[in-house]
C-alpha cells in the first residue's frame, strides 16, 4: 500500500514542479496517477486479511473456548501426526475436522515420507522423532489427494532422469517406486488416469518408508502406534 501511495505523490509532485510539461506528458501522468490510485483501491491487501483472520479466530474460537486454549498453552498431547499436502485446497484440518491439540502436522509437497536417511531430509526425520518418541502419539496418517500436483509432477518426469527444477524432482522421486508400479500395471491408461492411481500408489510408499524409522517400527511391534493411509477427493 505504501509503494502506491509513494508513486502517487511523487507524481503529483512532479506535475506541480514540471510546469513546462507538454500536454500530452501531463496528461499521461494524470492518467497513471489515476490508475495507481484506483489499483490501490482494489488491490488484495495480506496484513488486512490476517487482522480480519485472527480476529474472527479470536472471537468465535478462543474467546468461547477458554479452558481449551488455557489447557493447550500448558502443553500438547495429539493422538495423531498427518503427514498431508502443502496443496491449499486440503488443509486437512478443515478436511478431517481436527480440532487445537490434535493432530501434529507435517505438510509438503504430495504428502510424502522419505525413507529413514541421516543425512537427508533431517526435517522430516526430526517432526517423525519428535512426534513418536517425545508426543507419544498414537497413529501416523499419511493422506494423498486427487488432483496433486506433485503427483503429476512426478509422473511427468522423463524417463532419462531430466530435470526441470532445483528441488521438485528430487522430492517426489521419493515415490519413483510407485510410479514404476502404475506404468507398470497401468500402462494401458492415460496419463490422468494413472496419476489416479500413482496417488493412492505414493501413499503406499510412503506407509512403507515409515517403518524404516527403529523407532517407529518398534512402536508398531509393540503396538503402541499405528498406521494409515488415504486419499481425499478434490
Amino acid at each position: 500500500m505504501a509503494a502506491y501511495e509513494d508513486a502517487i505523490a511523487g507524481l503529483q509532485k512532479l506535475l506541480s514542479e514540471k510546469s513546462g510539461l507538454g500536454e500530452v506528458a501531463a496528461a499521461k501522468v494524470k492518467q497513471l496517477t489515476a490508475e495507481l490510485a484506483a489499483t490501490d483501491e482494489s488491490a488484495f491487501d495480506p496484513v488486512h486479511r490476517i487482522r480480519t483472520g485472527f480476529e474472527q479466530f479470536k472471537k468465535e474460537n478462543y474467546d468461547k473456548n477458554p479452558s481449551l486454549y488455557e489447557q493447550l498453552a500448558k502443553g500438547q498431547s495429539p493422538k495423531f501426526l498427518v503427514f498431508a499436502c502443502s496443496d491449499s485446497r486440503v488443509c486437512p484440518s478443515h478436511v478431517l475436522n481436527f480440532q487445537p491439540g490434535e493432530a501434529f502436522m507435517v505438510r509438503n509437497i504430495a504428502s510424502m515420507v522419505p525413507p529413514y536417511d541421516l543425512k537427508k531430509y533431517s526435517g522430516m526425520g526430526a517432526a517423525i522423532e519428535y512426534a513418536v518418541l517425545h508426543l507419544k502419539v498414537e497413529n501416523i496418517l499419511v493422506i494423498g489427494h486427487s488432483c496433486c500436483g506433485g503427483i503429476k509432477g512426478l509422473m511427468s518426469i522423463p524417463e532419462d532422469g531430466t530435470t526441470s527444477s532445483d528441488f521438485i524432482e528430487e522430492w517426489v522421486n521419493i515415490c519413483k517406486t510407485a510410479k514404476t508400479k502404475v506404468r507398470t500395471e497401468f500402462n494401458n491408461m492415460d496419463f490422468t488416469e494413472q496419476c489416479t492411481h500413482l496417488e493412492k500408489e505414493a501413499v503406499n510408499v510412503s506407509l512403507g518408508n515409515l517403518l524404516t524409522y527403529p523407532f517407529v517400527r518398534d512402536a508398531v511391534v509393540k503396538k503402541t502406534l499405528s498406521l494409515k493411509g488415504d486419499t481425499t477427493i478434490l
